[in-house]
């Protein structure tokens, strides 16, 4: 069973940057839109091709990511900007008069968020997606409306829940709900409330958690 942590947070907050200490050679990076890195990323290359070298892909269609989740072998697997993949499916299907997009997006977005837990075993799977506010004051991920909330709630698909948060100007994740967010991570697990926004340290403290122990696979 792979290991799914849902990284929120707003435009700027520091998600894209918290990949900065990550080995590329173990890390798969679905690029949901064409953006460089806010980091020196010299050894982060694109691919093409699933076969290729390369730590980068950029995709935005929803079963060709999930097709590469299931056949990719890296360790760490990441799906960046997520949001994106909604918005673009809702974009390019906007001359449609009927409400059956919104059930797709949602269903799309449920196989993307089902698939990230039945991986292989000791997988980690990083879903980093934006934040919104509902009409209760509550953060919680961004969709694209009420129909698409109404058939998925993102975050029940996941044990770990951070969100990125600045803090007298530095960048930081949140481990646990400050009552109005969905933040959570499992008892023990990290010992402070706010940690470094750094992606490597996060996996590291999961690893160790749960005990796994890092291959050194680089092929797909």
């Amino acid at each position: 069973m792979s290991i799914a942590t849902l990284i929120l947070g707003d435009s700027g907050g520091g998600k894209s940057t918290s990949l900065r200490n990550l080995d590329p050679q173990k890390t798969l990076l679905i690029q949901c839109i064409d953006k460089p890195l806010p980091f020196q990323s010299t050894h982060w290359k694109v691919r093409n091709k699933l076969n290729e070298d390369g730590s980068v892909i950029k995709e935005d269609n929803p079963l060709k990511i999930e097709y590469i989740m299931k056949h990719s072998s890296r360790e760490v697997f990441i799906i960046d900007d997520y949001q994106h993949v909604l918005v673009n499916e809702l974009m390019s299907r906007s001359s449609e008069k009927s409400y059956d997009k919104f059930t797709d997006i949602g269903k799309h977005t449920w196989l993307i968020l089902n698939t990230a837990g039945k991986l292989a075993e000791n997988r980690r799977i990083y879903i980093l997606a934006h934040t919104q506010t509902d009409d209760f004051g509550n953060i919680r991920m961004k969709t694209v409306g009420k129909m698409v909330d109404q058939v998925i709630i993102p975050e029940s698909f996941f044990t770990i829940v951070l969100r990125a948060t600045v803090n007298n100007g530095n960048y930081l994740f949140s481990t646990q709900t400050n009552g109005m967010d969905c933040c959570k991570s499992p008892m023990g697990m990290f010992s402070d409330t706010l940690i470094e926004n750094d992606l490597k340290y996060v996996d590291d403290t999961i690893c160790a958690y749960y005990g796994i122990n890092k291959t050194k696979r680089v092929n797909q």
